[in-house]
């Protein structure tokens, strides 16, 4: 007896022990699917007398949420007997006993519901004193044996759900949008719910049934005849309650709202906070009305990780400020350039390594140091490389910064927030023990368990594709109203997504056609996702956390990049839909070890592919003609523009000015004068990529490559300052002609983004990389850019890109104390 007096003690605090009760609908659909109902409440002023119309309420309550129960019930089964059917045909959607696993007792469980709630619907609409259903809660009771061996089941049944979703994208559809039907009176006819979400429901409901109960045993006379039957109801449930299995406790004690709902995960990962002007890189879980930001603990081997909370936000008080009202951010020094791009180029090295390792059945302790190294620079990678800024602001007091590597990532988690927020939230502050125990359950619930790098994955994932991916963004349709708009297209590598390529502003439509093609460079990558934004020219709408306008997202999507749909010589056309907005788009793939080969062109009459001696001897000139007009406009209108030479020109203007410039056309300046700056950059990158032999020679190539590796400073610059001198002359004023102008690009990296480092990444290859038959004994897998020797390649530029001024005379009248064979 004791113990069932503390268990009533602790119910009793659920609800209000003062004259006024507050009752609420306890099961309201899942809180992830906004509009599935509204709490059903009832503040009533208790006097005496009054406990029969208590009860009447209560039961109506329990009567509304009890319909709803039975609809999730009926969501869940709707899909078991077509799965059953396909189970015995040659191509299944799962097996007899995975079905027989995920629906384990769920068809008894709605027996039993229906059966009850027709029973007590019409008690309960011709109400009056006399009415008796305790037999009815006695049998439910009576009953809950199914429901034991439902949550003995129920870790196994999540457990093979997962499974199969994972291995099976019809079964992942089914279960990611089951269709509830809402209550009778509702004015929405369905929502759709997780099947994860819905096989939790029979666990909810036994803790809500308790309470119910407990609250009509109170406003039950103890003469009435129900009294006796009710207590017996209470007892049962309360001993199956503490008898259910700890191992769901995380789940069912995931903390219940203000208002009584269950609280659910709604959306988690890793995000990186800007927390005393540094870096930390944090695990976020969105809930159903809070928002937490945690960090995983550090623990000795062999115990439970746990996380330890940083901060919380419950959802009702949490603002986006506007960029006006945004203060400016703590000073976070931007993680050079150069550095990052040392870490890619270590990561590839180590990864090179174990997969050589590997190959020559190396020991296992050796592979997972090197495993180790890997995990260490990826991580300082992903922890350095994030630049957008996302903030929160908690109304009552503080505000937090994340940064984002990708805008796409920034408008996910706003709109996860956002569409939670539309619902009629409260405010809260939660306990030191509701703190702990919504902590508690974060590393059950998650759904991001690793730190998105690539020595997290299993050795049989996809690498991800290592080439040109050419993207023609077509149209796009769907838009209710005429406006400035344009798109960007991002794709993944080293475990983030960067900003890869932008299409041209079109004005004043709500049918767009751009009809632009790119050339964007994969390394590693799996996605490609395509935003499509409005344009903003309203200067008062800058981002105070990183001065730039903020242009709105009107949709996004994201395709999986899959080698067998995009390895093909031919254009494969799709189209991405985003918030009705529907964007067209094709695309093929170009592997790397096919974009390494230079191909001289069979006319020798153009500029394209020719060798640079026999341009500028025509020409009469000292640097080709195409390399000071790209220059010098990129000079005059593109020296400022944020990712020049890093982002992609349209390829069609850039083939247009390939044309012109072969042609030797009249009107090359006038259309140079019009084009995208981008495309610009892209003519001269492509015009050293096609040449027939690269700008430093491939005679040359094997000398660079040592020099380059030199550890002694006086026996390097001996050593590449006589390979300049080696070099023919048209090459050589050509070279030192482009690396005084990147140098110039460079000075204006704070406004531009492109430091010496990133134009050394971006033009390291094309100016050294060898031609085709000298290749071959250089180039190294094609699944890693990131090569030992395109890594050479970069830090050979980036030598002479931080030297002092090089002049053609001073290099030409200098001796040599070596010889001046190479």
């Amino acid at each position: 007896m004791e113990e069932e007096e503390e268990a009533i003690g602790l119910l009793d605090k659920v609800l209000e022990d003062e004259d006024v009760f507050l009752l609420e609908e306890c099961e309201l659909g899942t809180p992830t699917s906004p509009g599935s109902g509204s709490p059903f409440l009832v503040a009533v002023k208790v006097e005496a007398g009054k406990g029969l119309e208590m009860r009447k309420l209560v039961l109506s309550g329990f009567l509304a949420s009890e319909e709803i129960y039975i609809n999730q019930l009926e969501a869940l089964l709707l899909p078991m007997k077509p799965l059953k059917a396909t189970a015995t045909t040659s191509q299944p959607v799962l097996t007899i006993q995975q079905i027989e696993t995920i629906f384990y007792k769920i068809q008894d469980i709605y027996e039993i519901h229906k059966e009850f709630y027709d029973n007590l619907c019409p008690k309960v609409q011709q109400w009056d004193s006399q009415v008796t259903m305790g037999h009815l809660f006695q049998k439910l009771a009576s009953q809950l044996g199914v429901y034991k061996a439902f949550v003995d089941n129920y870790k196994v049944a999540l457990e093979t759900a997962e499974k199969c979703s994972q291995s099976n994208n019809q079964f992942q559809k089914i279960s990611e949008e089951l269709k509830v039907k809402g209550p009778k009176d509702s004015k929405d006819s369905h929502t759709s719910v997780t099947m994860e979400a819905l096989l939790y429901k029979p666990i909810d409901r036994v803790t809500r049934s308790t309470l119910v109960l407990h609250d009509l045993l109170k406003h039950t006379p103890v003469d009435h005849p129900d009294y006796p039957l009710l207590q017996d109801a209470l007892r049962i449930s309360q001993n199956f309650l503490s008898s259910i299995n700890e191992d769901i406790d995380p789940r069912r004690t995931a903390v219940t709202t203000p208002k009584g709902e269950t609280r659910q995960l709604v959306k988690d990962g890793f995000l990186v906070e800007v927390s005393e002007s540094s870096r930390k890189l944090r695990h976020v879980f969105l809930f159903t009305d809070v928002l937490l930001c945690a960090k995983l603990k550090k623990t000795s081997a062999g115990k439970h990780q746990q996380y330890d909370c940083k901060w919380y936000i419950p959802l009702a008080d949490l603002v986006f400020p506007s960029p006006e009202e945004s203060e400016a951010s703590p000073q976070v020094h931007p993680f050079p350039d150069h550095e990052l791009e040392d870490m890619k180029m270590k990561i590839s090295a180590l990864k090179s390594e174990i997969q050589k390792e590997k190959a020559n059945k190396g020991q296992s302790r050796a592979i997972e140091r090197l495993k180790k190294k890997m995990f260490e620079n990826e991580f300082l990678l992903l922890l350095n490389s994030p630049t957008i800024p996302f903030r929160i602001h908690n109304r009552n007091g503080k505000s937090y910064l994340f940064l984002l590597s990708s805008d796409y990532e920034r408008s996910e988690w706003r709109e996860a927030i956002q569409k939670l927020q539309k619902k009629d939230l409260q405010a809260f502050v939660l306990s030191s023990v509701e703190l702990q125990v919504l902590t508690g359950s974060c590393f059950k619930l998650r759904t991001v368990h690793n730190i998105p790098v690539t020595s997290n994955k299993d050795d049989d994932e996809s690498p991800g594709l290592y080439g040109f991916l050419h993207v023609i963004v077509h149209s796009a349709k769907g838009f209710k109203q005429s406006a400035n708009l344009y798109c960007t297209l991002e794709v993944d590598s080293f475990g983030y997504f960067v900003s890869k390529a932008k299409t041209r502003v079109f004005r004043d439509t709500a049918e767009p056609k751009w009809d632009e093609e790119f050339e964007i460079e994969l390394e590693g990558s799996q996605s490609l996702r395509i935003l499509c934004y409005e344009k903003c020219y309203d200067k008062t709408k800058v981002n105070k956390d990183n001065n730039e306008i903020v242009d709105k997202i009107m949709g996004k999507g994201q395709i999986q990049l899959d080698p067998q749909t995009v390895e093909t010589k031919n254009w494969h056309t799709d189209v991405i839909e985003m918030n009705g907005i529907k964007v067209e788009f094709s695309m093929k793939f170009t592997s790397r070890d096919m974009s390494l080969k230079r191909t001289p062109s069979k006319k020798q009459t153009g500029v394209f592919g020719v060798k640079i001696s026999v341009v500028t001897k025509r020409e009469r000139s000292k640097v080709p003609y195409i390399v000071r007009q790209c220059v010098e406009e990129v000079e005059k209108r593109g020296i400022e523009e944020v990712g020049i030479y890093r982002i992609s020109g349209v390829a069609t203007d850039i083939q247009a000015l390939k044309a012109v410039f072969d042609a030797n056309n009249k009107d090359i300046l006038l259309m140079l004068s019009d084009m995208d700056i981008n495309a610009i950059a892209g003519t001269l990158k492509l015009y050293f990529r096609e040449l027939p032999e690269p700008l430093l020679t491939d005679r040359l190539y094997p000398a660079f490559m040592e020099g380059i590796a030199l550890s002694d400073p006086a026996a390097k610059e001996n050593c590449m300052m006589h390979l300049l001198r080696s070099l023919p002359d048209p090459n050589l004023i050509t070279f030192l002609f482009l690396l005084e102008h990147l140098k110039r690009v460079a000075e204006k990296e704070p406004i531009n983004k492109m430091s010496l480092h990133n134009l050394a990444t971006v033009f390291g290859p094309t100016l050294l990389r060898p031609s085709e038959v000298e290749s071959k004994a250089h180039v190294t897998s094609a699944a890693d850019i990131w090569s030992h020797d395109v890594m050479a390649q970069v830090q050979v530029l980036l030598y002479y890109l931080q030297h002092p001024p090089i002049s053609f005379a001073e290099l030409k009248r200098n001796t040599l104390y070596f010889s001046t064979d190479v």
